[in-house]
């Protein structure tokens, strides 16, 4: 039997996140495979769940609670129906198991802290996402000690069809 893998994709629901999760659940994830959405809100976010679980990130969250309202309002993350889908989609199609944690602070070291935590054999992130912090995915490309892929949005200019 193969081993599974577990993937983690930074999730900040920006267009190129949201290309990354889609390239990751085409291409890396196989049957059984386990998918953690790592989400990274800023520092001076003021959310229910942060006093709990600010120094370590929250627990990790099963793909049902990210449905739920609740959970949206208590750690501050939008309800994205496309995302959920894309979810359900590696769900029925590979049978990969989805978990969500979400983290405070500089997005550059929590995701190499995450890749530590949650042993992440490897990570997917959009090249832009929506935060002030530029160079992310460098500084996680070079410091992270899994494999780290980068997806970029595809350009529009005079592409073929």
């Amino acid at each position: 039997m193969e081993k599974t893998h577990t993937v983690g994709v930074a999730m900040d629901f920006s267009p190129t996140s949201k290309l990354a999760l889609r390239w990751a659940v085409d291409n890396l994830i196989n049957k059984g495979d386990e998918i953690i959405l790592i989400n990274v809100q800023p520092p001076q976010a003021h959310h229910t769940r942060k006093e709990l679980f600010e120094d370590t990130g929250s627990p990790l969250v099963p793909l049902e609670e990210l449905r739920e309202l609740n959970f949206t309002k208590q750690y501050g993350i939008a309800r994205d129906p496309e995302v959920i889908d894309l979810l359900d989609t590696a769900w029925k199609t590979k049978g990969a198991k989805t978990v969500a944690k979400v983290y405070w602070g500089d997005p550059r070291e929590k995701l190499c802290d995450a890749v530590e935590d949650l042993h992440l054999d490897s990570l997917v992130l959009g090249s832009r996402g929506l935060g002030p912090i530029k160079s992310v995915s460098k500084h996680v490309m070079t410091n992270a000690s899994c494999p780290v892929t980068v997806v970029k949005a595809k350009q529009s200019s005079n592409s073929r069809h």
